[in-house]
């Protein structure tokens, strides 16, 4: 199997992220079933599972780097892709090498009943491919980013160590719901019994959907504004300044040194904050992370099309808003 007719094989699938679903076409039955024929390769791993609105990306990424800088071994799981689908497994920053992603999913193939075969999705199959890779290349962590809504997203199969919320907005109206509430459900869908959740919601009604579902769960909740909360200098960036972001996060447990951030706009600072909550939980957690890593991480930090510096005489930024939340953020 060449690595054309492995990408043929994926992209042959229904793709979701350029047809519009029906709302009984998300079903976790077929991606467990495809993970137990590969082992069930998501159990091995160490997960930090993360869904929202807007954010997951940046937060993920943040967090990724911290874990980085601390000297383990992180893979990372996103989507969509900017420019080539490998971008979507990373391991250390490094994206799925067009050979192993064929070994996969040659595997894949190989191993799955046609019935089955037949049925699957293209995210499906990218889930399975990076829980593969991380195992494969023994991460120590891996923080998987969820594709759309949470309850029957396919990264859902998984027992993280902790569940981040990022935030609520408006998007996907038709599967997730029109109302925020019950977009918050449907995110709400990755808390774990038991397990902290972090959250950077901060609109009232889905602020509630949250809540009502970590006390049904008992999974401890931490929240923006209540357990945690940030200070962020803007960045200054034209022709003549190079001043990057700093943001300064507070917590119940600590106020952490003001650092500079890789990342430009209020909402990165938002996006730092609970990266850093969810370090001190990983700490809590008996997970060794040191000041210089959570400093050195969010500075070096590197997520492209989020309000990206491409030339600065004249001054043209890149970024990759596309709902009225994350327009609204570009504006501001």
């Amino acid at each position: 199997m060449t690595y054309a007719e492995a990408i043929q094989f994926w992209f042959g699938r229904v793709n979701y992220e350029q047809k519009s679903p029906q709302v009984g076409d998300f079903k976790l039955g077929r991606i467990r079933q495809l993970l137990a024929l590969l082992g069930n390769p998501q159990e091995r791993l160490r997960i930090v599972h993360i869904a929202g609105s807007k954010g997951k990306g940046s937060t993920s990424a943040m967090l990724a780097s911290i874990l980085q800088q601390q000297g383990y071994r992180v893979g990372l799981f996103t989507s969509p892709h900017l420019v080539a689908v490998e971008e979507r497994i990373q391991v250390d920053q490094q994206p799925i090498a067009q050979h192993e992603l064929a070994a996969l999913l040659r595997e894949i193939r190989a191993g799955t009943p046609a019935i089955l075969a037949r049925d699957l999705t293209f995210f499906e199959i990218g889930t399975a491919l990076g829980f593969l890779h991380f195992v494969r290349r023994r991460v120590d962590f891996a923080i998987v980013e969820v594709g759309l809504g949470g309850r029957f997203d396919s990264t859902n199969v998984c027992d993280p160590l902790l569940s981040i919320i990022t935030s609520i907005s408006f998007d996907h109206t038709q599967i997730l719901g029109d109302t925020l509430a019950k977009i918050a459900y449907e995110k709400a869908g990755i808390i774990k019994p038991r397990r902290v959740t972090i959250s950077g919601v901060r609109n009232g009604e889905a602020q509630h959907v949250i809540e009502a579902v970590c006390r049904e769960r008992r999974a401890p909740l931490r929240q923006i504004d209540a357990d945690f909360r940030y200070t962020h200098q803007p960045a200054l960036m034209d022709a003549d300044h190079d001043r990057w972001p700093r943001v300064q996060v507070a917590t119940q447990r600590r106020d952490w040194p003001a650092v500079t951030l890789g990342l430009i706009g209020e909402h990165q600072a938002c996006n730092a904050a609970l990266a850093v909550a969810a370090v001190e939980q990983l700490i809590a957690l008996g997970v060794p992370i040191a000041d210089r890593a959570v400093l050195e991480g969010l500075a070096q930090v590197v997520w492209p099309a989020r309000l990206e510096i491409m030339s600065r005489r004249p001054l043209v930024l890149l970024d990759c808003a596309h709902n009225v939340a994350s327009a609204q953020a570009l504006v501001q």
